[in-house]
């Protein structure tokens, strides 16, 4: 597969760019744990991606035998309380940094997502799994509970009741089971769920960057207000895009052309 552009200097991570598309991919053999340096490079990887102009969508992977296994337990099994008083927040805001790219973001799932792996597809917009995908939060069998945002991205997801079963028991989920639930989107075959996830992002390249910025912000920001806090975001939103090259030119070719065939500039 040509991975195209590829950039970074991290030693477990590293963005491939090609036709549009930034590929985060982890390399962690065997299991890609999520030790705190890939924690930090993945932020880093999403920080790159979202300022870079060529990338216009990202999949999130881990290579086609499992995504991330979880956090690196015997790391963490020698922090202490104050250890992690310092690194919690730093963990959350590495993933705080996918969550944010301002760009459209799928998960590609193959194998296990556990526990930070699971919180790390979670950040995505949406998640094609494999067949052979299983998701879970098993912190608890570790006598913790999920710290990088599992509590509250994956209640968001699926529902409060349905995520507290998931935590509480720690138990780990199919992907048909992930399917029903809406905590993956589509489920694949497993040698076909990154170029499915490739196809996906790829839509995008030349879509109306500045529109779908302000929507992914707009549906993100909504969720943490109440209705009427929300709709002032995307009246605000709506507005902000009338000052765009893309919106002129995306109204000028509907008129002239008809919906669908706009080519636009990113501006």
């Amino acid at each position: 597969m040509d991975h195209g552009d590829t950039t970074g200097t991290a030693d477990f991570v590293r963005l491939e760019v090609a036709d549009g598309v930034g590929t985060i991919r982890v390399d962690r053999p065997k299991m890609n744990a999520l030790s705190l340096q890939v924690q930090r490079e993945i932020g880093a990887a999403a920080l790159e991606a979202g300022k870079r102009d060529d990338v216009r969508a990202v999949v999130l992977y881990g290579g086609e035998r499992v995504f991330a296994a979880g956090a690196d337990v015997k790391e963490m099994a020698e922090m202490s309380h104050d250890d992690m008083v310092t690194a919690s927040a730093d963990l959350q805001e590495q993933m705080r940094h996918v969550a944010r790219i301002p760009k459209p973001v799928v998960a590609a799932v193959t194998g296990y997502a556990l526990g930070g792996g699971c919180e790390l597809a979670l950040t995505a917009d949406v998640r094609f799994a494999a067949d052979n995908a299983v998701l879970g939060q098993p912190e608890v069998l570790l006598g913790v509970l999920p710290g990088m945002g599992g509590t509250q991205r994956l209640a968001r997801l699926i529902g409060p009741s349905r995520a507290k079963d998931l935590i509480f028991t720690g138990r780990f989920v199919p992907a048909d089971e992930a399917l029903a639930i809406g905590l993956v989107d589509k489920v694949f075959s497993a040698d076909r769920v990154y170029a499915e996830a490739l196809a996906w992002a790829r839509q995008f390249a030349g879509g109306a960057a500045q529109a779908l910025r302000l929507a992914k912000r707009t549906i993100d920001d909504g969720l943490d207000g109440d209705l009427d806090a929300g709709l002032a975001l995307e009246a605000k939103a709506f507005a902000e895009l009338f000052g765009t090259e893309d919106r002129a030119l995306g109204m000028a070719s509907f008129v002239e052309n008809g919906p669908g065939k706009a080519v636009f500039v990113g501006h």
